[in-house]
This record gives structure tokens, sequence and C-alpha cells, in this order.
């Protein structure tokens, strides 16, 4: 199972989330580090739009993404990413 669909799938399961959009920005880092070529999921950006959300603040939201993702941020997912709204909120994207 690639990355993404690890996190979509873990994301989905703890959150039933209202929307939900995983992006790979793996490419856009390419040549930061000595040989890599932005090639792979090492850098992920979640959308996430959940009711569970409300009343939370942004570390609290921020917080609750990452403890549901800790199993792929332990397998060495480099960088995540989070955009995290309740429903209603309003939202650059």
């Amino acid at each position: 199972m690639s990355i993404k669909a690890q996190i979509e799938s873990l994301l989905q399961d703890g959150l039933h989330p209202e929307q939900i959009e995983v992006i790979n920005e793996s490419h856009q880092h390419a040549g930061h580090q000595p040989g890599f070529d932005g090639a792979g999921e090492t850098h992920m950006r979640v959308r996430i739009v959940a009711a569970q959300f409300g009343g939370m603040s942004r570390l609290q939201r921020h917080r609750a993404v990452n403890d549901l993702l800790k199993p792929v941020l332990d397998a060495g997912l480099h960088a995540l990413a989070i955009e995290a709204a309740a429903p209603g909120e309003p939202r650059r994207w």
C-alpha cells in the first residue's frame, strides 16, 4: 500500500472526514539534500475537513492528525504539512 493510501485510510478510519486530500509534494524538494531526486513519497500535505476539529485549536488539530499517522511517521515519512478545518470554517484551499 502506498504512503498516500495509508494516510487516507488512517484518517478516514480515525476522523471520518467530510473532505480529505492527500498530496505528494516530494517532487518539490528535489535537490534539497544530496542524492534526493524528489522521487517517492517523502513529503506529504494533508487537507482535511472533519467535525471533530470543531472547538479545537490549530495545535490540537495537528496533534490529532499526527497521533493517527504515527505508524506512517515512524516508518520514515520525512515531512507532513497539515491543513485542518472544521466544517464551515474559512480556508485557503
